[in-house]
């Protein structure tokens, strides 16, 4: 039997346990596995390339701490805090608190770089309230997922992180070019949502109170530190977005430890409403001990190594789509496009399609090291193109069939996964809208690069 006709049957059939609901991971090695045997490629050959995925990504090692960072402001209160003072800023328009869920998922995406942690943290603390607050319990949860899509675009970044280790590109300008797409982002589907709630009549309203902002703001002063901390240091160059990593988790882990010291000193109480807390009591959050960082480092754990795995397989499925000649198919698919717009704008729509149906490392670990270098032929900036690129992959967290944001929000929510599709439509017309905004005008992606 020839080799093609072997490949096309292997592919068959890990697409079929796909769409039985094996893990990508899964599916993605059973193909690197199957079409190893069928090209002769020794197992030998893949175990050395896993391997050398970790040996020499040393950026590579930014990802767990990201991770760990995102579980620590948590568990530590941080995050909650986070999300009152955007409630405070946001809750006296129609649609407030869901306003503020969206604002609370792009603060908490400045310190923990993924997309799923902030949909399953930010779900989990405001998704109750919204329900109580008047909203569709279908909606709330969308929303959640929809906010989640800016984990991985506003920095610290987990796949900017790969993107730039893959592309050989500096992670600290791919990590300041994704500020203003990913606060655009924020805005596009908060102008979606405000005029969903306004037709639906959804939410209470609460008064703009000065003193309610200033106070909520005061008591996020750990969150707004942590992420001036990670901004300061990779923009000014004191230290490397992996050094940044280390940095916000010790800086995590001393601010959670010692508050919760004070708090059980000074017996403060954390269930105390904005009214009833002083400015002193806003200082320190709930906290956590010594004790529980293990579990804490262990939730961690368990994420990098559904991760981990994940971006290695994805290499070698690259190598070899490569010696299958998959990659130059794409390739002179893309370039016959002919001009700058053009093969723009289909690299865009072969993402989009991409991200419908893969999670957002494997498509860019196969599809970046084709189309970057195509839209660099045509004129378009590499770091302007990665934003381009990771917009669209992220897009596609809350585009069925796959949409991990989804699953991820219906799990922390309880609500079904096909009731939540009919509410991500707004978010998604606004993502889109924003993501051929950025494409059009390069500026809003290297506005902060003033060396690009």
């Amino acid at each position: 039997m020839a080799d093609s006709t072997l490949v096309t049957l292997i592919s068959v059939g890990v697409t079929f346990l796909f769409m039985l609901g094996v893990p990508v991971f899964l599916v993605i090695a059973y193909w690197v596995v199957g079409c190893s045997f069928v090209l002769g490629l020794t197992l030998d050959n893949m175990g050395a390339e896993l391997l050398n995925v970790f040996n020499k990504g040393f950026a590579l090692l930014a990802m767990p701490l990201f991770i760990l960072t995102g579980d620590l402001i948590n568990k530590s209160g941080i995050a909650r805090r986070l999300s009152d003072f955007a409630y405070a800023c946001l809750g006296w328009l129609r649609g407030g608190l869901a306003m503020a869920s969206l604002g609370a998922c792009g603060l908490f995406a400045a310190i923990s770089g993924s997309n799923s942690a902030t949909t399953a943290t930010i779900g989990s603390m405001l998704h109750p309230e919204m329900v109580k607050g008047g909203y569709d319990e279908r909606f709330s949860a969308a929303t959640a997922a929809a906010g989640g899509t800016v984990g991985i675009i506003i920095p610290p970044s987990i796949i900017f992180i790969v993107y730039g280790f893959l592309m050989n590109l500096p992670i600290s300008d791919l990590f300041v070019a994704g500020i203003v797409p990913g606060a655009l982002m924020v805005i596009g589907m908060q102008v979606a949502c405000w005029i969903i709630c306004r037709i639906n009549g959804w939410g209470y309203l609460i008064p703009l109170q000065l003193n309610r902002v200033l106070k909520t703001a005061f008591g996020a002063w750990l969150g707004f530190f942590a992420i001036g901390l990670v901004l300061w240091g990779i923009y000014t160059g004191k230290f490397s977005p992996t050094e940044a990593a280390g940095v916000t988790v010790g800086f995590c882990i001393i601010a959670g430890l010692v508050s919760y010291v004070i708090t059980r000193a000074l017996r403060l109480r954390q269930d105390k409403t904005w009214e009833e807390k002083s400015y002193a009591e806003q200082l320190v959050v709930e906290g956590f001990t010594l004790f529980q960082i293990p579990g804490i480092t262990m939730r961690s754990a368990e994420i990098t190594g559904i991760l981990a795995p994940l971006i290695a397989v994805s290499v070698v499925m690259q190598q070899i789509l490569s010696l299958l000649g998959a990659q130059q198919v794409i390739g002179d698919f893309v370039t016959s496009m002919g001009g700058y717009y053009a093969v723009l704008f289909t690299a865009m729509i072969i993402v989009f399609f991409s991200g419908m149906v893969l999670e957002s490392l494997p498509v860019t670990i196969i599809l970046a090291p084709i189309l970057a270098p195509i839209a660099a032929d045509v004129g378009v900036d590499p770091i302007h193109f990665s934003v381009i690129f990771l917009v669209g992959a992220s897009i596609g967290f809350i585009t069925p069939p796959y949409g991990l944001n989804l699953y991820v929000a219906s799990g922390v929510t309880g609500v079904p996964y096909f009731k939540l599709l009919r509410y991500t439509v707004p978010y998604l017309i606004a993502l889109i809208s924003v993501w051929v905004l950025v494409a059009l005008t390069p500026e809003l992606a290297l506005a902060l690069l003033p060396n690009r």
